[in-house]
């Protein structure tokens, strides 16, 4: 099951206040949804819409001035990702679909209907998230990598300067007064403290491990147990590292 960061977000749009009420009263079981906004004619139904971006849009069909269907025109086909159409005449069925609503709820509906009805925006809505998930996954997986691959760790060895992207760091290591970075199979040393170090990686890829060692999460091949009750990291090129019962929480929670 598919767990929300946030409720569904709903707009009631009814001329008939009675009407708004058992809408609202109803929709208050369903604890995944939230009612944002309530509006009693189709012209404050768009200014809310444009306001307050809602996942599901409740909406009266017959309304006087703009009905139903006029404010769906001036909002736009992808304004609301569902909507639910409701009404006492059946009649607007065929229309309400053509407007690509999720569903059609006829007045007077039974408590069960409007779960019914419910259940299926909650499962349209569920598809579109995964979908749009989907589709920028590529993205986001892009811009991670791109993040990671530019950002580059400056260290001095001696005379020499070396520019190592991040990328290519596994581990970082002390050692007495100097920190051994081990990049692309390299072993660099540099005199500065682990601390320095760990404060100037990206803490969002970079986590201690125990008070002498920093890993890259991306290199991580495994995680086995140890009879001392620490854990061991298995590295991407065979390195071998131990988790030490301090760390384990804050790796596990970046991992």
């Amino acid at each position: 099951m598919t767990k929300l960061t946030r409720p569904w977000r709903a707009v009631i749009v009814d001329d008939e206040p009675p009407a708004r009420q058992t809408l609202r009263m109803l929709l208050a079981r369903e604890t995944d949804f939230s009612l944002v906004a309530e509006c009693g004619h189709g012209r404050g139904a768009i200014e809310t819409v444009a306001s307050v971006r809602p996942d599901v849009l409740f909406l009266d069909v017959r309304m006087p001035g703009l009905d139903g269907f006029a404010v769906l025109r001036e909002l736009g086909a992808n304004a609301v990702p569902a909507i639910v159409f409701v009404t006492a005449y059946d009649k607007y069925a065929p229309q309400a679909f053509e407007q690509h609503a999720v569903e059609y709820l006829l007045k007077p509906f039974t408590d069960e209907r409007f779960s019914d009805v419910v259940d299926h925006v909650r499962r349209r809505l569920r598809e579109r998230a995964l979908a749009s998930l989907g589709e920028r996954l590529p993205d986001l997986l892009a811009g991670t990598v791109a993040r990671a691959d530019y950002r580059q760790l400056v260290v001095k060895d001696g005379s020499r300067t070396h520019v190592i992207p991040e990328a290519e760091i596994a581990w970082v290591e002390a050692d007495d007064y100097y920190v051994a970075i081990h990049a692309n199979g390299a072993r660099i040393l540099a005199r500065e403290s682990l601390k320095t170090i760990e404060e100037r990686l990206d803490p969002g890829v970079f986590t201690r491990i125990h008070r002498s060692a920093i890993v890259n999460t991306r290199w991580i091949k495994a995680i086995e147990p140890v009879a001392s009750g620490d854990q061991r990291l298995v590295l991407t090129d065979g390195t071998v590292l131990r988790v030490s019962r301090t760390h384990r929480a804050a790796l596990m929670k970046r991992l």
